[in-house]
């Protein structure tokens, strides 16, 4: 079993953090401090409180002003990086809203080989104007992860963030940081832009697309980051931007020997395969799938998934694939009859039925 993500907030974490803020303040009581941290409650707390509780517990041993505290975590944040280095951004979101100044320059710092993501929609909700600004000027910067700060911090929909409502309603805002950074030669950066976008185009398809058509064939990158910031509309089969991307001719194309388990077990692999093939080379082809997954109230939930977007210069090619049925937190499966689809430049051309079995039977 995969080791739980909060489990990096460890003992040793905590000895190595208390390490770290002694070089820079003496008179740090470590002891005290970790004592203070693995209060009982520890082990039920999940990531994100486990964050919170230890960048509450570091303002209590930390008994300086803010801009001092923030001097010693900027010294201590070297020692760390990636996921367990965001204590530091939490306790600028927490404790540093009344401080723009100060807290702009702690996240530029703390957002380097980690990321402010987080932390910096506290203060678009509190100062967009002046937020936006900021991150306008660390579109910028010569560091990429400060660049890709400026846009995933102000994505409308960040995952397990809050969502920016006014970005939702009108992501004009976020344009503004998109267009700075459309060219970025950075992929890490590219990646950003493009989730931005595909956030976007859930709220605001109509503006993507114009920014889609507007922006292709100026440059391989730029490319990329419009087909994958439009994702989204490509899943659900949008016509307008099928159109955009070339994936709109399927006339010629023939579906042959799909073969598939017609009964499978709980916990097991779903199997299955078939060929595409033409008179002429296929070209430009969008190939999907969809499981329609059978819910508690017998009815059928829709999930479609990607095989391959790009053109194949060839007349025919085989594709097999397996889905996995096992249970986890994010989907359970139910015991009946489910259904499979396949999908060509967004239209489904095959539709076949298949049993899940329980494995007690």
């Amino acid at each position: 079993m995969a080791e739980q993500l909060k489990n990096i907030y460890s003992q040793e974490f905590i000895k190595n953090l208390s390490n770290s803020l002694q070089k820079n303040y003496k008179d740090f009581k470590i002891d005290e401090f970790k004592k203070a941290i693995f209060i009982n409650s520890w082990e039920s707390f999940e990531l994100k409180q486990r964050i919170r509780h230890i960048s509450k517990t570091l303002k209590a041993f930390l008994p300086f002003s803010y801009k001092e505290q923030i001097d010693i975590l900027i010294e201590a944040k070297q020692d760390f990086k990636a996921l367990e280095a965001m204590i530091f951004q939490d306790f600028v979101e927490v404790f540093g809203l009344d401080d723009f100044e100060v807290s702009m320059k702690a996240l530029e710092v703390f957002t380097i080989d980690s990321s402010s993501e987080f932390a910096i929609r506290q203060f678009i909700l509190k100062y967009e104007d002046k937020t936006i600004n900021q991150m306008k000027l660390w579109a910028k910067s010569q560091n990429e992860h400060i660049r890709r700060l400026s846009s995933e911090g102000c994505r409308p929909r960040l995952p397990w963030a809050i969502a920016l409502l006014n970005f939702k309603k009108n992501p004009k805002k976020v344009f503004e940081i998109i267009e700075l950074l459309k060219n970025d030669s950075s992929k890490y950066v590219q990646k950003s832009v493009a989730n931005s976008l595909n956030d976007i185009s859930k709220d605001n398809p109509k503006m993507v697309i114009n920014f889609v058509r507007n922006n292709l064939k100026i440059s391989k990158e730029l490319d990329w980051i419009c087909k994958h910031g439009c994702r989204t509309l490509l899943k659900t089969a949008n016509k307008e931007v099928l159109d955009l991307f070339n994936f709109d001719k399927s006339h010629h194309i023939n579906i042959t020997n799909f073969c598939c388990d017609k009964t499978i077990f709980l916990n097991e692999d779903f199997n299955f395969s078939f060929e595409i093939n033409s008179d002429e080379p296929i070209g430009n082809i969008r190939v999907e799938y969809a499981i329609y997954y059978l819910k508690s109230n017998n009815n059928h939930n829709k999930k479609v998934f990607m095989i391959s977007q790009n053109e194949i210069k060839l007349n025919k090619k085989i594709f097999q694939k397996k889905q996995s049925f096992k249970n986890m937190t994010t989907r359970k499966h139910y015991i009946g009859t489910h259904f499979i689809g396949v999908l060509i430049n967004g239209v489904e051309v095959l539709k076949e039925e298949f049993f899940l079995n329980d494995t007690s039977n």
